[in-house]
């Protein structure tokens, strides 16, 4: 394992509050998906939330095909839309990661120590 772990952003991921304004992908497989979906939607932390099968290529965040998008390892990537922000990031984590089918997700819960931003003002650097 890393001794650090540094994630690298451009300003356009700055928020106030995990959740709105960007969909939170969580991968999962490909047996059962209709069913991890729903799963996934009716978690506690997830309340809220409209889950949606991403659609088209696996790398954009909007629909740009008509075919399950499809991750490199095989896998499917479920967006979780939010309207608020999310009000339990780490119990979230957990929560998903426990459930069967899901494979991982994109929040990093207590594995940062330091984002580096690029923005128009130039680079900076949030340590953790």
């Amino acid at each position: 394992c890393a001794d650090k772990f540094i994630v690298i952003v451009d300003e356009s991921k700055l928020c106030d509050g995990l959740g709105p304004g960007f969909p939170l992908p969580v991968e999962i497989t490909p047996f059962c998906h209709e069913h991890t979906l729903r799963t996934i939607a009716a978690l506690p932390t997830c309340e809220g939330c409209d889950a949606v099968l991403r659609m088209g290529t696996s790398s954009s965040n909007v629909p740009d095909g008509d075919d399950i998008a499809v991750t490199d390892n095989g896998n499917y990537i479920v967006d979780l839309h939010f309207k608020e922000a999310i009000k339990d990031a780490p119990a979230m984590a957990t929560e998903l990661k426990n459930t069967v089918g899901v494979v991982d997700h994109g929040l990093f819960c207590g594995m940062t120590t330091a984002v580096i931003i690029a923005g128009s003002d130039g680079i900076s650097v949030k340590e953790a």
